[in-house]
């Protein structure tokens, strides 16, 4: 082997050695950051304040890594041992409790708090939350939520409105769809706007994942669709179900209508068809006799 060649080998072989090594990691990074957004972001963020769950900004340094190693993969198991700081945690989430998220291995557990520490140390995390406005809303905000929510107006990324599967208190005279839970004071469970926006943000349902992970809502989007729910909560109540009646009987209505056609058409059908066959039965009746005589 000449020396150039040699040379050229040898820098190859350390490049795909650094490849190689470097992979893992480079994989590892990328696999806790999508779980992260899949699963964590709407209960918590990185430097964007608390939500449902703590800031968990700098969380490392006020948590022991092997607490957090058991912590993580199960809150439930330490809160039912009476672990104090769990305990604290369960109490100022005002009883929400953490689930135990599938693929929270070891090694995964790892990799977030790397996450964490990493995003930590930037000035302006990824995971600081969507920053939506304080300001009072308006009526126009409430209405323009409401016209988002059932679809009158279109979603910039063309994302189903929200009523294919939730419903809300008065949103009109046949509600919304039932697959999904009712929103009316789902502003009050998730503790107020910023929690909430979030939450549609980055929805933390299988379901909503899956239909809006292509399609998410824009932020000028989220503060009118808050606003609707802000108010949904304040007059309070439930849906009644009154629009599942309404389209019972709209439905029951609409069958008795088709029905009723369908036997009309029928009739006008049979008789078409059954006069003719009578008259020629009569015709050759009457020239049997004839031909008797």
């Amino acid at each position: 082997m000449n020396a150039p060649f040699g040379r050229w080998w040898a820098s190859a072989l350390a490049v795909a050695l650094a490849l190689a090594l470097a992979t893992p990691g480079a994989a590892r990074a990328q696999d806790a950051t999508a779980y992260f957004k899949q699963n964590c972001v709407s209960c918590h963020t990185i430097g964007g304040g608390r939500l449902t769950g703590p800031d968990l900004k700098d969380v490392t340094a006020r948590r022991d890594h092997a607490w957090l190693l058991r912590y993580m993969p199960n809150p439930k198991a330490l809160i039912d041992a009476g672990d104090p700081t769990a305990v604290q945690l369960f109490q100022e989430a005002r009883g929400v409790l953490m689930p135990s998220l599938p693929g929270m291995t070891p090694a995964m557990v790892d990799a977030i708090i790397s996450l964490i520490e990493a995003e930590s140390k930037l000035e302006k995390s990824q995971f600081v939350g969507v920053q939506i406005s304080d300001r009072p809303f308006t009526p126009q905000d409430i209405e323009r939520g409401r016209a988002i929510m059932r679809g009158d107006i279109a979603q910039l990324a063309g994302g189903p409105p929200c009523l294919s599967c939730h419903t809300v208190r008065g949103v009109g005279a046949l509600g919304g769809g039932r697959l999904g839970p009712d929103l009316t004071k789902v502003y009050e469970r998730l503790q107020g706007r910023k929690a909430l926006s979030v939450w549609l943000s980055a929805p933390a349902t299988s379901t909503m994942q899956s239909v809006f992970r292509d399609t998410p809502l824009d932020a000028d989007e989220i503060l009118p669709v808050v606003a609707y729910l802000e108010e949904a909560a304040r007059q309070g109540g439930e849906d009644s179900g009154f629009g599942r009646v309404t389209f019972l009987l709209l439905g029951l209505g609409g069958a008795v209508v088709l029905l009723a056609g369908m036997d009309g058409a029928w009739r006008r059908r049979f008789r078409a068809v059954r006069g003719p066959l009578v008259e020629d039965a009569g015709f050759g009746r009457a020239h049997a006799r004839g031909g008797d005589r």
